[in-house]
């Protein structure tokens, strides 16, 4: 068992680069960001007085040479380099037009002392810490209203050392909510890649009413047991691109979010035109791809393709409640295969989780014109598990070519959603029996978002001939 397990990681890995029938290489794409860009200015973390034996406390020296670094944001930006070494450290804010870059074996390290993680503001659109009333711990690497920020570098290291939060949480001890490993705020312009993020206290990378964002070639990892460490949370935010990452943790590997019950609603900032290409990964908690619980604010527009989920509990799914309010509309995911998961798809109508007891028990979510297509599956045990909300049907539910090796003997169960299929083996359940083609193909959600970078691509190709 071991033996195969460890094949189908290497070959799903080799997939997440390359063609091959298991995958449709298409040419959706993150937009091009050059990571290498000269910055007019660039200082080494070391010229702060910073030591990396992984036992001196570097915070101050982090704020030290960002705080020089502020005064060339207006000259061209600056660029932070963090040499190889264990550069421990607490919280620090990063400024506009930086580079924060890690060379090969540079590791910065969370430090494990709280008090070196401030206490900050709860978000607005959720009206208080997501684990706890009141304030919650800033991230280790933290910014808010910024533009043009890069975190990149020659696959070095975040390590959120997050097994006392981890712990703390267990034992119930925690003050706030635990910190992300990267949050920025209010910002647009964001890039980050070719980093591997480790054992974060709680959610990894948190883009939260941001725009233009860019996650691209980067690892993410933490045991499978560890507490909501949520690989990459885009909340509230838009035009996010995630791209060419391999994520193994204990909760989501991606989490669609956009504010939690009244206080998302109110703040009312969706998160819209998301694009997920090329993602490989397990967790034995969660999904694979999410959208929600925490939904209030809507989400749209959201696509997905060249997904591969292995040894993992679910592969994808949306997540809501009676009191979120809100929307969940236009999701196109595509060519997504799965080895050993035991649910395939899962809508969960009465996630309950509320931040108090004021939300409004009759605002109710719209989930509507979700298509998934292209789903090859070994090793499923369940194909589907759709749990609507009775009263509120989610419909226009589109399965499309849906190719599953089920050992349960009742692969599907829907419950209050409405929609339609074709293709789909096991045959689906009754609500989305009805076939999609002709008369059903506008209630469905076909999106052209692919097709037309598809198509640019290919002119292209033509006109360089």
């Amino acid at each position: 068992m071991r033996r195969h397990s460890t094949l189908v990681d290497v070959l799903l890995v080799l997939a997440l680069f390359s063609c091959s029938p298991w995958t449709v290489c298409s040419s959706l794409h993150c937009k091009e960001t050059n990571m290498e860009e000269i910055r007019p200015h660039s200082v080494s973390i070391t010229e702060f007085g910073a030591v990396g034996d992984g036992i001196t406390l570097n915070t101050k020296a982090f704020q030290n040479a960002i705080f020089y670094l502020n005064s060339f944001a207006d000259k061209g930006g600056a660029k932070l380099f963090v040499p190889a070494g264990r550069w421990l450290t607490g919280s620090f804010d990063l400024i506009s037009h930086l580079t924060l870059w890690l060379d090969k074996d540079a590791v910065i390290l969370g430090s494990t002392n709280f008090d070196d993680w401030p206490v900050v503001d709860p978000l607005p659109s959720y009206g208080r810490g997501r684990e706890l009333p009141g304030g919650r711990h800033k991230s280790l690497v933290y910014g808010r209203n910024l533009t043009d920020v890069i975190i990149t570098g020659n696959n070095g290291t975040i390590d959120g050392q997050g097994s006392i939060w981890w712990s703390s949480f267990r034992n119930k001890t925690l003050d706030y909510t635990r910190p992300h490993l990267v949050e920025l705020m209010n910002s647009t312009g964001v890039f980050i890649s070719n980093l591997t993020f480790l054992n974060s206290p709680f959610w990894n990378i948190h883009p939260v009413y941001c725009s233009q964002v860019t996650v691209q070639k980067v690892t993410i990892l933490a045991p499978l047991d560890s507490p909501n460490t949520d690989g990459i949370n885009p909340d509230s935010s838009d035009r996010v691109c995630i791209e060419d990452c391999y994520i193994s943790t204990g909760d989501d590997l991606i989490a669609i979010k956009s504010g939690w019950d009244e206080y998302g609603i109110s703040f009312g900032r969706p998160s819209t035109n998301i694009t997920i290409h090329t993602l490989v990964g397990k967790t034995r908690q969660s999904a694979g791809i999410t959208i929600g619980s925490e939904m209030s604010g809507g989400v749209s527009e959201v696509y997905a393709e060249n997904i591969h989920f292995f040894d993992s509990y679910t592969a994808i799914r949306i997540k809501t409640s009676p009191g979120r309010g809100g929307y969940v509309r236009n999701v196109f995911i595509s060519n997504v295969t799965l080895v050993n998961v035991d649910i395939a798809i899962r809508f969960t109508g009465s996630y309950g989780d509320h931040p108090d007891d004021s939300f409004d028990t009759n605002a109710l979510p719209v989930i509507e014109k979700i298509t998934i297509k292209d789903v090859m599956g070994e090793k499923i045990s369940r194909a589907g598990l759709l749990e609507g909300i009775e009263g509120d049907n989610f419909s226009n539910i589109c399965l499309s070519n849906i190719n599953l090796n089920v050992s349960s003997s009742f692969p599907w169960n829907c419950t209050y959603v409405r929609g339609y299929s074709e293709l789909v083996s096991p045959q689906t359940c009754e609500p989305l029996k009805e076939t999609i083609f002709p008369q059903h193909y506008a209630d469905c959600y076909y999106s052209n978002h692919l097709q037309s970078s598809r198509d640019r691509n290919r002119g292209a190709w033509l006109l360089s001939w």
